[in-house]
């Protein structure tokens, strides 16, 4: 057997050779199986047999006009294409054609792929898809009846038509951008849900493993941008007051830092050290949503296997928190506009996020008489600089 014969015999994808008028004068193991059928029954068989009926007339046509003008080509570009097994059952195939002619005259080679695999996995993600923009609008309709109640009820509070522009200005936001900012981590949820539960075998823990911490971010990401428009709504409600106490200070960093730990990227750590007494006099929660804002955003600005650096320091006159990341840094011109609401940098746009955390952490230091300052250099990094009175 010469290496073109054998490599005619052993082919894994299906070849059948053809003369003008369409009978098959050879085909190999593999379009025999492919199609159902014995060895040596495919021989001057006509090729519309191994098509479905209702498509052999259309091919009887689509043959002559390539018999006119043989070339190297795909068949069906963006259709799907049917085969039909001796027993007429039916099934989707990815076909090339190509031709040789020699002193018997012209022969159109077909190369056959059974898709049925492909085709199924497809439809599994239209499936997956179809569902998640369900949930998605599900989702989206209970927060429009919810802005539609706090729409209500704000119109009768409301005293000034600027305020209650602004308002709607923040619905119609908080709409667009929690439509388009769950859609991702529920994606990835969806999408890990469902593969965990193909890895049944005891050698497949590490990949279960993988899609769980996978599952445990994407919520992580949820929980933040759920937090921030929450907390944003309930500054503009006025309805945060701070509470100046005795706080642990080092004690709430760390805290924050063991829930950011599912965020984290590969090989991102944050080195954590503190300087002087650890009792600060602050707001518990606002503190711990400034230290929340500022270490996430240094996470989510930065690249794999950077550091974070978190620095808390506690004096009689003030309590500093210094956070720096060796991200992207922000630009001069962006620099001017980082506390505004939804503000995004233009190269952050395609970093998930709200816009919301640096107004809140703004925000809130107001409340507690502080103050936030910082640096950054484009591409190298940003440091922030949180400072906050001692003293009740």
């Amino acid at each position: 057997m010469d290496s073109l014969t054998a490599l005619f015999e052993h082919a894994t994808e299906g070849i059948i050779i053809a003369d003008k008028q369409g009978q098959i004068i050879k085909a190999n193991p593999s379009a025999e199986k492919l199609f159902g059928y014995g060895r040596g029954e495919l021989f001057m068989k006509a090729v519309e047999d191994l098509i479905p009926t209702r498509f052999s007339e259309k091919h009887k046509e689509h043959r002559q006009n390539y018999n006119e003008r043989p070339h190297h080509r795909a068949m069906g570009k963006n259709m799907t294409l049917y085969g039909k097994r001796k027993d007429n059952s039916e099934f989707p195939v990815e076909i090339s054609l190509s031709y040789y002619e020699n002193h018997l005259g012209t022969f159109v080679i077909a190369f056959i792929i059974d898709i049925t695999e492909r085709k199924t996995s497809e439809e599994n993600i239209r499936k997956l898809n179809h569902e998640l923009e369900k949930k998605v609008r599900e989702r989206t309709k209970v927060l429009q009846e919810a802005l539609l109640e706090l729409e209500n009820s704000k119109e009768q509070l409301s005293q000034a038509l600027e305020a209650e522009k602004e308002l709607n200005d923040m619905k119609s936001r908080f709409v667009t951008m929690a439509s388009h900012e769950f859609r991702t981590p529920l994606s990835a949820i969806l999408s890990s849900v469902s593969l965990i539960g193909k890895y049944t075998a005891k050698e497949d823990d590490e990949k279960r493993q993988k899609h769980v911490q996978r599952i445990k971010s994407s919520v992580t990401n949820m929980t933040l941008i759920l937090n921030d428009f929450l907390s944003a709504e309930r500054l503009q409600e006025g309805k945060i007051i701070a509470k100046l106490e005795e706080i642990n200070l080092k004690t709430v960093a760390h805290e924050v830092i063991n829930d950011v730990q599912g965020v984290l990227k590969t090989g991102q750590k944050i080195d954590y050290k503190h300087e002087g007494d650890e009792i600060a006099i602050s707001d518990k929660q606002m503190t711990r949503n400034i230290l929340l804002n500022l270490i996430s955003n240094a996470i989510k600005f930065s690249g794999e296997d950077k550091e974070i650096r978190l620095f808390t320091q506690i004096s009689k006159i003030e309590t500093q928190i210094e956070i720096s990341d060796q991200g992207i840094g922000i630009s001069k011109e962006d620099q001017a506009h980082l506390f505004d609401r939804f503000f995004r940098a233009k190269n952050a746009i395609n970093i998930q996020g709200t816009g919301l955390g640096l107004n809140i952490v703004a925000k809130y230091l107001e409340m507690l008489n502080g103050k936030i300052e910082f640096n950054s250099v484009l591409n190298e990094g940003t440091t922030f600089i949180v400072t906050i009175p001692n003293k009740k």
